[in-house]
């Protein structure tokens, strides 16, 4: 199949398999940075998809939850529209092969995790993302028109008078440009940034990267989301404790053994990960008492765990905050297209308004799967012509420690003004060169503009909610044209 004037999906995760495979019949090609479904976050995942198919709850009460996780800046129309594309999310899923838990009787069991009000994850144990992944990569294999190229790195958006116009991207075998009016970003998050992170390393937000220097409005890139529950066993990532283990029964001790959660141990993320956090910054040290938990529920939490000589069914496991999800991303409209024509965006690269300052748990895969179609959607009615290849590709190169160091130190949990303008400073000189430093320049920018503390963005120096500040933050390339980064 030729490539000319193909849409092209920059990204191997749900989302970008979910857009290739609801663009049947027509010919797409998908860009994938390593071997399709290696060290994906979609297939990291472990809680489950958040679907409203249980028989006491209803899409009122799932928006709802989200809404309330999100601290007045969800926008409450995708919300809706997300939440009601549950159902067909788990049915899309389950003709194509996935293996979900399920009772006797055969409906699906249903799990609980912080924040919902009812039993709603939809889970494959505690290995869902895998399973969604599975299903999906087969599927991918076994389409036709889809190419796709693996080891393929996008690495400039080429755009003219606000259009993209084709895409580059460097292979084994040399330089590639895709001549194209039509470019799905795909490509996951932002915690390989962090020094803490349960997050494939890789997830430096090139995507974001790519998007902002075509040119393009990134959104809400000072929220980002720490797991209270990232295993404290010396990995880098750390591996993922889910809270759906909280869910059956796991509770919170400190040193002494004393729980301090005080019943709130299902509370929303940035709530129980500032209570984690607060216990470090005391010296102290945080455990998950899992004793009670049946270890069959969790087979790969369980055998991680033990992995590492920590057995969950005999004793507290050590736990600390990691960076987790990134509400923010690329600003789309109701179709996931960015503010470029032609240049789209899905799952956690985009911000869609779903997640707002906050991610409700298990609604990311669902966005992956609900933006994935939307996408192949709206690229369906477009006409992607090749419109020629222009100039030759960035080569970026790379500050990972530095970064890593810095958003570490100034874009954690807490957050304050002399922290976040040295971190500026620092990341400033790096950017034009550097997709990460770029993206954390766009992260401590945000942070240090929104002076006020929502959701997952907490300002130790401004440490209430401002309800004058309940909009979402926009942030591009123009407003630092002084650091040269459009050169």
């Amino acid at each position: 199949m030729s490539a000319h004037g193909c849409p092209v999906i920059i990204g191997g995760g749900a989302a970008g398999l979910m857009a290739a495979l609801c663009l049947a019949p027509r010919p797409v090609v998908l860009l994938c940075g390593g071997t399709l479904g290696f060290e994906t976050a979609s297939g990291w995942a472990q809680g489950g998809v958040a679907a409203a198919v249980g028989p006491d709850d209803d899409f009122a009460l799932h928006t709802q939850d989200t809404l309330s996780a999100g601290a007045g800046l969800c926008d409450a129309a995708v919300v809706r529209r997300i939440i009601e594309a549950g159902p067909w999310a788990i049915d899309f899923l389950t003709r194509l092969g996935a293996d979900f838990g399920r009772h006797a009787n055969g409906t699906l069991a249903l799990g609980l995790e912080a924040a919902h009000s009812r039993r709603r994850i939809v889970h494959a144990k505690d290995a869902t993302g895998a399973e969604v992944m599975r299903v999906l990569i087969n599927a991918v294999h076994a389409a036709e028109h889809i190419t796709i190229r693996e080891h393929t790195q996008a690495t400039e958006l080429a755009v003219r008078d606000n259009r993209v116009c084709a895409v580059h991207a460097a292979t084994p075998a040399g330089a590639l440009s895709i001549a194209t009016s039509c470019a799905v970003i795909a490509t996951g998050g932002i915690g390989g940034l962090f020094a803490h992170t349960t997050n494939p390393l890789g997830a430096t937000g090139t995507g974001l990267a790519l998007a902002a220097r075509a040119g393009a409005d990134l959104r809400d890139m000072e929220f980002v989301q720490f797991h209270p529950t990232a295993l404290s066993c010396g990995l880098d990532p750390m591996p993922l404790v889910s809270e759906a283990v909280r869910g059956e029964g796991a509770v919170f001790i400190d040193n002494a053994g004393t729980q301090f959660m005080n019943g709130g141990d299902l509370a929303a993320r940035d709530i129980v990960a500032r209570a984690v956090a607060a216990k470090y910054a005391a010296n102290d040290s945080v455990f998950l008492d899992a004793r009670r938990v049946l270890p069959e529920k969790f087979p790969g939490i369980f055998a991680t765990c033990r992995a590492q000589g920590i057995d969950p069914a005999t004793q507290p496991v050590p736990v600390r905050p990691a960076a987790h999800y990134h509400m923010g991303g690329i600003a789309v409209n109701a179709d996931c297209e960015s503010s470029v024509a032609g240049l789209f965006a899905c799952g956690e690269a985009a911000a869609t308004g779903l997640h707002g300052a906050n991610r409700l748990a298990s609604n990311s895969l669902l966005e992956a799967m609900v933006t994935g179609r939307i996408v192949a959607q709206a690229v369906s009615g477009r006409t992607a012509e090749a419109t020629g290849a222009p100039p030759p590709t960035r080569q970026a190169s790379r500050h990972a420690p530095v970064v890593r160091e810095v958003c570490s130190q100034s874009l954690g949990i807490y957050r304050n003004a002399p922290e976040l303008e040295a971190a500026v400073a620092r990341l400033r000189p790096l950017a034009a060169q550097s997709d990460g430093a770029l993206v954390a320049l766009l992260m401590a920018q945000s942070a240090l503009r929104r002076r006020e503390s929502r959701g997952a963005h907490t300002r130790a120096d401004f440490p209430h909610t401002d309800p004058a500040q309940a909009t979402s933050s926009t942030i591009n390339l123009s407003g630092l044209a002084d650091t040269g980064l459009n050169a």
